[in-house]
């Protein structure tokens, strides 16, 4: 009888306890890092409704159950109201999941809670194109609107 993913012996990072990967790579919970901040300058015409898309092709995570490296490509698609992101900050924000150990749907909820957070846009859409593994791809898509 196969075992539920539940039932299996996990370490804090969410590997399996006989796991050597974490040995080889650490990995952090989300709960555990520090991400860096999102940063945001004023949005001089905040009287317009315009997009700004951010494509981020190289994210980077760990699988929580396997301690895996999972690839993806993150957009980041946003009205902005009265700030913008600042992609300097934001890319060291995205380069903070490299050691995470985060499922794909809580990266990219995740994401969106900290953009609103950060700038609190008009409308948001945040979608990740994942790296098929397994033979299995995933795509993932939250929208926000104020």
């Amino acid at each position: 009888m196969p075992t539920a993913a539940s039932d299996r012996k996990l370490s804090p990072t969410g590997a399996p306890q006989n796991s050597d990967i974490t040995k080889i790579c650490p990995v952090t919970t989300p709960e555990a890092m520090q991400f860096s901040p999102i940063e945001a300058w004023e949005n001089t015409n905040a009287d317009r409704d315009y997009t700004i898309t951010i494509r981020c092709p190289e994210f980077t995570a760990v699988c929580p159950m396997t301690g895996l490296p999972d690839f993806g490509d993150i957009t980041v698609e946003y009205q902005p109201d009265t700030h913008v992101i600042e992609l300097k900050a934001f890319k060291y924000y995205m380069l903070g999941y490299r050691n995470v150990g985060i499922f794909y749907e809580n990266a990219v909820n995740k994401v969106r809670d900290d953009i609103i957070a950060a700038i609190n846009p008009k409308y948001l859409k945040v979608s990740a194109v994942m790296t098929p593994r397994g033979g299995i791809s995933t795509d993932v898509t939250v929208e926000y609107r104020k």
